[in-house]
């Protein structure tokens, strides 16, 4: 099996498959109110990001993350979880979502194979969390993750970006909210994606630092040694079977160690979250359709693409202008 090493000798153990640029949200950081879509046809089709999981897995990728968009506004996303979690070679096959259709599809999403669940939750305020999503409903989220703890998921984990100013007052809130539901959570720098118009990043910004001193003011915390692969640094709360994650691509710059690809709804393999380098999969999927060791070829060979590090900044200049939701949340 050949393995995935770019050219700072980091091997590549994860992938992130965005399956969608479609949302039932529009939250504020993510995406604009009135967005444009691509066209079907310029999205790949399921058994394409079935045929990319599988190219993924033969090079050595140990985890899938499937993302959007919300993915589960993907038609056909319960066959994709079945494909993927057909693969042997997967040891950790899971998914972002913003909850609000998970008490329709965790039960089937566990018997296909999925075993963690990231769940975003920026507010425990009903109007405010409609403000943040613009569309969303904090009833049905909360209901989503209650369907997902029922369907049996070894582990779900909360995601909340905190914004200063707009939610920063609830930090507490969410931590304890985490602790009485049964599940971790992770706090998120927002990251500079996209021109929002809602609010000004550099205003909006509020480090992890910060976050975590504002937790320390109340629960003890002792760090972790552990990872899943991700971005996250997870410490234990003293006292509690909870732990809580930041991942801080501000104040932490954590490409020292990336271990991770993208593969973005229409396609391209991107090297890294914050640059702009990237190859097109697809037209080597359509080129050579079921050809597994052209598509492999293409990957290794990007490799060499992708760089050293992001260059993130807080003073709310757009380094890419792509959102998050054609990157893959």
């Amino acid at each position: 099996m050949t393995a995935l090493v770019d050219n700072f000798q980091r091997r590549i153990k994860y992938v992130r498959i965005s399956i969608t640029d479609r949302c039932d949200f529009r939250c504020v950081y993510c995406m604009s109110e009135d967005m444009e879509f691509l066209p079907r046809n310029q999205v790949l089709s399921i058994d394409e990001l079935a045929f990319v999981a599988e190219a993924f897995e033969s090079l050595g990728v140990e985890k899938v993350r499937l993302t959007g968009g919300e993915p589960l506004v993907r038609r056909g996303v319960d066959d994709l979880v079945d494909k993927i979690g057909a693969l042997s070679g997967i040891k950790d096959f899971a998914m972002t979502t913003n909850g609000a259709q998970l008490d329709k599809y965790a039960r089937r999403l566990f018997d296909g194979g999925l075993r963690r669940l990231n769940i975003s939750l920026d507010s425990l305020d009903p109007e405010r969390f409609k403000a943040l999503t613009r569309t969303g409903r904090l009833d049905r989220v909360i209901k989503g993750i209650r369907a997902a703890k029922s369907a049996g998921f070894e582990r779900i984990k909360l995601n909340a970006v905190i914004l200063k100013n707009r939610n920063d007052d609830e930090i507490l809130d969410l931590v304890e909210f985490a602790y009485q539901e049964g599940v971790d959570i992770s706090f998120i720098e927002e990251m500079p994606l996209g021109e929002v118009s809602d609010h000004s990043r550099e205003e909006t910004f509020m480090s992890n630092d910060d976050v975590y001193a504002r937790i320390r003011q109340k629960y003890a915390m002792v760090p972790l040694a552990e990872s899943t692969l991700g971005p996250s640094r997870y410490y234990q709360l003293i006292d509690r079977n909870q732990k809580v994650g930041f991942i801080s691509p501000h104040s932490h710059n954590f490409c020292a160690d990336c271990n991770r690809v993208r593969v973005t709804v229409e396609g391209r393999l991107l090297l890294c979250l914050g640059n702009e380098h990237s190859v097109d999969l697809k037209e080597t999927i359509r080129t050579y359709p079921g050809d597994l060791e052209k598509l492999k070829q293409v990957i290794i060979d990007a490799m060499g693409l992708k760089p050293e590090k992001h260059h993130f900044r807080t003073d709310g200049d757009v380094q890419v202008v792509r959102f998050m939701n054609m990157t893959g949340g």
